[in-house]
């Protein structure tokens, strides 16, 4: 086989951190090559050195014996490297085919020809099973599974010999993650490499050729078969044995929290009752669209839902009202955290007591030193690492991140919690943090709703599941005794009774 990327000895230094302390890694055309490891391992340094956006500090980079070590993307993308970051890199206020063609229009003369850019948008989308997405919608407007699409179609509108895909999956629905997988098939059959990152190991042995593994910003294992375990693979990548447990929790009590009453958002979210003890964890599964991020934020008021109601410990909250919801008790790790639950410029401790300012004042003003300590006391608590409350939360893994938006709401002493996919992003050693985190929230007798698209995650983790298609809520399984399997049949349904709001109750 011919090696597409050649990278040996890649040395990354940044002020007071090495990044990437002796890489190798090679890339064979036509092969899918999985690159795993914890949060801060190095593999977003790697791939950015590799897409030129950022110069490594020694060491080479080669593509089809072109050197890339100069640490311009310019020349990456001439050369034929394509990324998609698990950050989407989107202008919202730009069409589809306007994304995917930025930087690269199509033209005639010194005028677009958006004639063009709109047939081959409609060509890109039909590659990647989404022949239905409108080329003219502004992006702004999609959700994130769509955007993830547009991003994938920009990186295929060029001449790829190198795709890097980083978590491409991680908002994908199950049918639309195997429509990626068939794409990425189709590449690799006509001669391009691809670079794989994924947190989620079972996808591994499905898409994979071979896997290296990345510790500490070094190589720590590579050229291992796709088949590899994964629970060696994990061992590798912790430096230690670890098994992705969920913890041992005590049963939740029968005093009712939170109480939904026929909520309904028309036309996203149909009527909608439920009820969440203190301390139990409701699981709410479904595919992308189904109505999950929905529901949570007409429970929060974020959406004014448009009829029924909710009612924290007694309270009823009037509808579109988050303020009123808050100051209720009810708290919010939303799913794009980085762009709605944090202000990433602002420290730890700023993010954590946003919610509590009037409280931790003196008269008009703020009293600096009881904020840091509130503060300091709740992410200690929660684990959140490096133990500096003033370091900025744009500097912290995608765990430690999450961990601050729960210490907000810890400090806030809520009684209802709201988590839409607490772990999406999170490495495998971090997950089990997150669900230490999450166990002892409950115990304190927090009620919680978890939204997850880990199918694995509500069976090992929920007292409750409800799982959600259409906008309904079409299925109640019990944690114990409930199936991946279960859960996926009950989204994927479309039999007659449930469309008409028909719930199953599965004991």
């Amino acid at each position: 086989m011919t090696a597409v990327l050649e990278v040996r000895g890649l040395v990354k230094v940044f002020p007071g951190v090495t990044a990437l302390a002796g890489v190798d890694l090679d890339v064979e055309a036509g092969e899918v090559h999985c690159l795993v490891g914890q949060n801060g391992a190095g593999k977003s340094t790697l791939i950015k050195c590799v897409s030129g956006a950022a110069q490594p500090t020694s060491g080479t980079i080669r593509l089809l014996g072109h050197d890339l070590t100069t640490g311009r993307p310019g020349t990456a993308l001439s050369a034929g490297v394509a990324t998609i970051y698990q950050e989407l890199d989107l202008v919202g206020d730009l069409s589809v085919s306007a994304n995917i063609f930025l930087g690269h229009e199509r033209r005639i003369g010194p005028l677009l020809d958006q004639r063009a850019m709109r047939r081959e948008t409609i060509e890109l989308l039909t590659r990647l099973g989404h022949a239905t997405l409108d080329p003219d919608a502004q992006v702004a407007n999609l959700r994130p599974a769509d955007k993830q699409i547009v991003s994938m179609a920009r990186a295929l509108s060029r001449d790829v010999r190198l795709l890097i895909m980083d978590e491409p999956s991680a908002i994908l629905d199950p049918p639309e993650v195997d429509a990626l997988f068939e794409v990425v098939r189709r590449l690799t059959s006509v001669g391009v490499g691809v670079v794989y990152i994924s947190h989620r190991l079972d996808e591994i042995a499905r898409i994979g050729d071979r896997v290296t593994v990345l510790r500490d910003g070094k190589t720590v294992a590579t050229n291992l078969p796709a088949t590899t375990s994964a629970d060696e693979l994990i061992q590798l990548m912790v430096g230690r044995s670890f098994g992705e447990v969920f913890p041992q929790r005590s049963k939740p009590s029968d005093d009712v929290v939170l109480r939904v009453r026929q909520l309904a958002r028309l036309p996203h979210l149909a009527e909608t009752s439920f009820e969440v003890c203190a301390g139990e964890i409701l699981g709410v599964g479904g595919l992308v669209g189904a109505g999950r991020t929905e529901l949570l934020r007409a429970i929060a008021g974020l959406d004014q839902a448009s009829s029924g109601e909710v009612i924290v410990s007694g309270r009823v909250i009037p509808r579109g009202r988050p303020d009123l919801a808050v100051a209720a008790g009810i708290g919010v790790a939303p799913e794009e955290r980085k762009s709605q639950g944090l202000w990433l410029d602002w420290n730890q401790v700023t993010n954590v007591t946003i919610c509590d300012l009037p409280r931790l004042g003196r008269g008009p003003f703020t009293d600096a030193a009881a904020e840091h300590r509130a503060a300091a006391t709740q992410l200690r608590s929660l684990g959140v690492r490096p133990d500096n409350p003033l370091r900025l939360a744009s500097e912290l893994s995608g765990g430690n991140q999450q961990k601050v938006v729960l210490a907000r709401w810890l400090l806030h002493s809520s009684a209802v919690l709201l988590l839409d996919e607490p772990t999406r992003g999170v490495d495998v050693g971090a997950k089990a943090d997150v669900y230490r985190v999450i166990a002892e929230l409950a115990a304190r007798g927090l009620a919680i709703v978890m939204v997850s698209s880990e199918l694995a995650e509500l069976v090992g983790f929920c007292d409750r599941i409800l799982v959600m298609r259409e906008g309904a809520v079409v299925a109640e399984l019990r944690g114990e005794g409930a199936t991946e399997e279960m859960i996926l049949r009950h989204a994927l349904r479309t039999d007659q009774g449930q469309a008409q709001g028909q719930r199953t109750m599965v004991q």
